[in-house]
């Protein structure tokens, strides 16, 4: 079995129901090992343009797939009351147990909350709001009524009944040690890092260590993850249109395009992928520089992802802690 999972990040802003079904099923057919949404009430910076629901995206794909597991970079925790949130992941593990991925934050464009009147608050307090949404969703995997008295959440003998299980793996992304690492630490199986730090990668990494040590877990019992953007090229003669049309949507500074250093041919990308699986990561979630086309999605499988062994999604499900 490969220990290193290659995926691919579509946001789906833009994209018809049909489109991403496509995208899917290609994904899955071709043994890419999972598909990533993102969670927004509209496109950020382009509310004009269409832009599906995030859960019901997410149900609507696992329940056209068999294989393929399906998660979100990440959904904002602000957005569903971690009650209703529990029993949508309760219902979706009856759904496609095993394939779900549940990655969760705190909330990151404030415009859209203070837009739908969705409580917003200082970053400390959103990290509380995630911390309490956590421990719950961790208590209804245990099949009793849920009675938690938090400072911004309060359940009173709640049942979740059929219980969280199996519980999906927990995602959380983000590299703030003051609010963020600390939760990774204590709730998260994966731990995904954002673009935006891949020029810091390794100083990233050894602090993760230093807040696990501090509660006393093995750090190794966390999958690594980064996220990142890929421009693979066919060919070398191809290459220097594929990175002008990555610069062109992926050149601004967040998205870390120069530091995650996957543009090339497949041979290059397999380099660099072998280089960040040696630094400890088991899991990589891609931007495609066009969109996850069916041309760059059968290369990624065939001659990029081949070189890993034989996928996860063709083996078995992600472990849980």
């Amino acid at each position: 079995m490969s220990d290193f999972d290659i995926g691919v990040y579509l946001p789906q802003i833009g994209f018809t129901y049909p489109e991403l079904l496509h995208r899917a099923q290609r994904c899955e057919d071709l043994g890419i090992g999972s598909l990533w949404l993102y969670d927004h009430l509209y496109g950020p910076g382009a509310d004009e343009v269409p832009s599906l629901e995030a859960w019901t995206l997410a149900t609507a794909l696992l329940s056209r797939t068999e294989r393929l597991r399906v998660g979100h970079l990440v959904l904002c925790n602000q957005f569903r009351h971690p009650a209703l949130l529990a029993k949508m992941v309760s219902t979706l593990m009856q759904v496609a147990p095993g394939r779900f991925l549940l990655g969760l934050g705190s909330g990151s464009i404030e415009e859209e909350h203070l837009r739908t009147g969705l409580a917003w608050g200082t970053f400390a307090e959103r990290s509380e709001r995630l911390a309490e949404t956590l421990e719950i969703l961790f208590r209804a995997t245990s099949g009793s009524p849920i009675d938690v008295a938090g400072t911004h959440y309060t359940l009173r003998e709640v049942p979740i009944v059929p219980p969280i299980k199996p519980r999906p793996p927990i995602v959380i992304g983000g590299v703030g040690e003051k609010h963020t690492l600390p939760l990774v630490a204590r709730y998260a199986d994966i731990w995904n890092i954002p673009t935006y730090a891949l020029g810091d990668l390794e100083y990233h990494l050894s602090a993760l260590d230093e807040h696990c040590a501090r509660i006393g877990r093995d750090r190794a019992s966390i999958t690594l993850s980064v996220q990142a953007v890929m421009a693979l090229s066919p060919d070398e003669s191809a290459l220097p249109e594929v990175r002008r049309r990555a610069e062109r949507h992926f050149g601004a500074p967040g998205y870390g395009l120069a530091a995650g250093g996957l543009v090339g041919t497949a041979p290059m990308i397999v380099d660099r992928l072998e280089h960040l699986r040696s630094l400890g990561i088991g899991q990589v979630v891609l931007f495609t520089h066009d969109r996850a086309s069916d041309n760059t999605l059968e290369l990624l499988s065939t001659k990029v992802i081949s070189a890993f062994g034989p996928p996860v999604s063709e083996t078995s499900p992600m472990p849980t802690s």
